[in-house]
C-alpha cells in the first residue's frame, strides 16, 4: 500500500553520515558533538566565565603576596637658593645648595588578627566558586544546544511528513475530480477534498515556519557567522536505542546533590561568607608590623673641617642612617564600623546557607520532575506505537471501503488525518524519549559535550 510505504520511508530518514562540514552556501552539515564543539568555543557567555575564573586565579596568588614582606624605594633631589649660616665663618651669605637623598624600606605584617589568612582561604573559596559555576554553564550551553539540535530534526522529520501528506491529498484530488467527472462520485466530494487540501497546505506551511524557526534558534547558539544553515545527523529511528533503563528516584536525587556545580558553588560562597566573618572580627584586634629602612642623602654644603666631602663618601657612608621599629595599633573606637561590619558579614552567611536550602530543593524538584517526565515518555512510547498500528489499520480498512463505496470521503479523510497525527505523535515520542535519557544525566549533573543518541 502507498500509505505503509510511505510511513516506512518516513522512519528510516537521517542516516548515518560522514562527520564534515560543507562551506557551500553557508550549509554545514553537523553531527551533535559538532555543533556542541562549536557552541562551546563561541558561547560569548562562557568567553566571559573564564575571564571571571581567571581574575579569581590572580586574587588568590595576590592573597598569596600578602604575607610576604612588601619593598618601596625613593630617590630625590633639589636645589635651593637663599641666605644660609656659614658654620665656618659665623656669618650669613647667599649660595645655592644641591641636595639628594635616596631610601629603601620594607615592612612586614606580623600579626592582623588572621585577617591575611581569611583573605587567602577567601580567594581560594572565590576561585572554586567560578570554577563550578563556569562547569555548569558549560553545561547548559551543552543541553541547550542539544535540545535545538534535536527540535531541527524533530521539525524536520515532521516537516517531512507534512510534505508527504500534501502530496498524497493532492494525489487524492486528482482522482476524486476524474471519478466527479465521469459521475461515479457526488460533487460533494470534490468539495470536500479540496477544502482537504487546502487544510493540508496550511499544516505544510505552519511546519515550514517551525522548522525555520527551530533552524535559526540552533544557529544562534552556536554563534558562527559563516553557518546559516545545518544539515543534522542522526541515526535512522530503527537505530535508535528505545529499551528504557531503570532508574531510582531517591538514587537520582542523592547523585544530583553531590554532582551538581550549582550546588558546589553555593558551598563554596558559604565558605567564603565565613571568611568574611574571620576579617570583620580580626578588626578588633590588634596589628602588629614590623619596619626596616636605610635613608642616606647628598649635600654639596656639607663640609668637614672646611672641606666638602665627595658625593660617594656622603651617599654610601657618612650620612647613611639605619632604622628597624616595630608598631602595635590597637583599635579602641571607630564609630561602630567593625561592629556593623562583624553583623552585615554575620546576615551573609545566613543568605547564603538559606541560598543552599534552595538550591537543594529547586534540585530534588527539577530531578523528580525530569524522572515523572521519563516514566511518562516510557508510557507513551508504548501507546504511540499501538496508536500507529491501530489508525493505520483504520485508514487502510476506510480506503477499502471507499473503494467499494461503503463509506464516505469524509470517513476516509478523518481516517486519513488520524494516521497522518499517528505517525507524528510516534515520531515525537521516540525523540522525546531519547532525549529524556540525556536530560537525565543534564538534571543530576553528569552531562559532557560527548553527546550521542543512539
Amino acid at each position: 500500500m502507498m500509505q505503509k510505504l510511505l510511513l516506512t520511508t518516513l522512519l528510516l530518514i537521517f542516516p548515518l553520515l560522514a562527520f564534515g562540514q560543507s562551506a557551500q552556501n553557508g550549509t554545514a552539515s553537523l553531527t551533535l558533538e559538532q555543533a556542541v564543539e562549536l557552541a562551546l568555543e563561541n558561547n560569548y557567555q562562557l568567553k566571559q566565565a573564564r575571564n571571571n575564573r581567571d581574575v579569581s586565579d590572580t586574587r588568590v596568588f595576590s592573597a598569596k603576596m600578602d604575607f610576604a614582606p612588601n619593598l618601596n624605594a625613593s630617590f630625590g633631589g633639589s636645589r635651593s637658593t637663599g641666605r644660609q649660616f656659614i658654620q665656618d665663618d659665623l656669618s650669613f651669605e647667599d649660595r645655592t645648595a644641591y641636595n639628594l637623598t635616596g631610601s629603601i624600606s620594607t615592612n612586614v605584617t606580623i600579626f592582623n588578627g588572621f585577617s591575611n589568612i581569611a583573605n587567602l582561604r577567601q580567594a581560594r573559596a572565590n576561585l572554586s566558586t567560578q570554577e563550578e559555576d563556569l562547569n555548569r554553564l558549560r553545561e547548559n550551553i551543552i543541553f541547550n544546544t542539544a535540545s535545538r539540535y534535536l527540535q531541527v530534526v524533530l521539525d524536520e522529520e515532521l516537516l517531512k511528513i507534512a510534505e508527504a501528506t500534501l502530496e498524497a491529498s493532492r494525489s487524492q484530488l486528482e482522482q476524486v475530480e476524474a471519478q466527479v467527472e465521469v459521475g461515479s462520485r457526488p460533487t460533494v466530494d470534490l468539495y470536500n477534498q479540496e477544502a482537504t487540501v487546502a487544510s493540508d497546505e496550511l499544516f505544510l506551511i505552519q511546519r515550514e515556519n517551525s522548522y525555520d524557526v527551530s533552524m535559526a534558534q540552533l544557529i544562534r547558539i552556536m554563534q558562527d557567522g559563516s553557518i546559516d544553515r545545518v544539515e543534522t545527523q542522526m541515526p535512522s529511528i530503527d537505530d535508535l536505542a528505545l529499551m528504557p533503563v531503570e532508574v531510582d528516584l531517591q538514587e537520582m536525587i542523592e547523585a544530583a546533590i553531590s554532582n551538581r556545580s550549582d550546588y558546589r558553588a553555593q558551598e563554596y560562597a558559604i565558605e567564603s561568607n565565613r571568611q568574611d566573618i574571620t576579617m570583620a572580627r580580626a578588626n578588633f584586634l590588634p596589628t602588629v608590623t614590623a619596619n626596616a629602612g636605610i635613608n642616606t642623602r647628598y649635600s654639596d654644603q656639607f663640609a668637614v673641617l672646611g672641606d666638602v666631602v665627595p658625593f660617594t663618601d656622603q651617599f654610601f657612608s657618612d650620612q647613611v642612617n639605619r632604622s628597624i621599629s616595630f608598631s602595635i595599633s590597637i583599635p579602641i573606637f571607630n564609630r561602630w564600623d567593625n561592629r556593623t561590619n562583624m553583623q552585615a558579614a554575620q546576615i551573609s552567611l545566613r543568605n547564603s546557607e538559606l541560598e543552599l536550602d534552595n538550591v537543594r530543593f529547586q534540585i530534588t524538584e527539577e530531578v523528580r520532575q525530569a524522572y515523572s517526565d521519563y516514566q511518562s515518555l516510557v508510557k507513551e512510547l508504548e501507546s504511540s506505537e499501538k496508536a500507529l498500528i491501530a489508525a493505520e489499520r483504520a485508514f487502510e480498512t476506510e480506503q477499502q471501503r471507499y473503494e467499494v463505496g461503503s463509506t464516505t470521503l469524509i470517513e476516509l479523510n478523518q481516517a486519513n488525518a488520524n494516521f497522518v497525527q499517528a505517525q507524528s505523535d510516534r515520531v515525537q515520542a521516540i525523540y522525546s524519549f531519547v532525549f529524556q535519557e540525556k536530560l537525565l544525566d543534564y538534571y543530576i549533573g553528569q552531562l559532557d559535550e560527548n553527546l550521542r543518541f543512539e
